[in-house]
């Protein structure tokens, strides 16, 4: 097979999608090779791609078993869980801190780090 299709930005014709354009439609590529790409011109650096699926190719999305239900929870909490406290933070703990932003905050860290 031969070199991919390139359209320009908007430019790209009835029939393809990305892979977030398809998962709005309830869809996922199901194994197929990428169709064709997108490039957006950029001024200093390489232009930005975007990869292409056929949209009549394309799978419906595997629906959510209880099972990935429960592992995608326990994920998230895990995420939402500060190491220092072991509280819930209510949001994800940033990753360049470490920990959620009071025990970041907190004046008895400030003082280990002077």
């Amino acid at each position: 097979m031969g070199a991919l299709p390139v359209y320009r930005w908007r430019l790209a014709p009835e029939g393809y999608a990305t892979r977030r354009q398809l998962r709005a439609l309830g869809l996922r590529p199901g194994g197929q090779d990428v169709a064709a790409q997108l490039e957006r011109p950029r001024r200093r650096r390489g232009p930005l791609v975007a990869y292409l699926y056929r949209i009549d190719r394309a799978k419906p999305v595997r629906p959510m078993t209880p099972a990935r239900a429960a592992a995608l929870a326990k994920a998230m909490t895990a995420r939402r869980t500060c190491p220092t406290c072991r509280r819930d933070a209510g949001y994800c703990i940033p990753r360049s801190l470490g920990m959620c932003v009071p025990c970041f905050d907190s004046p008895a860290r400030k003082d280990l780090c002077s």
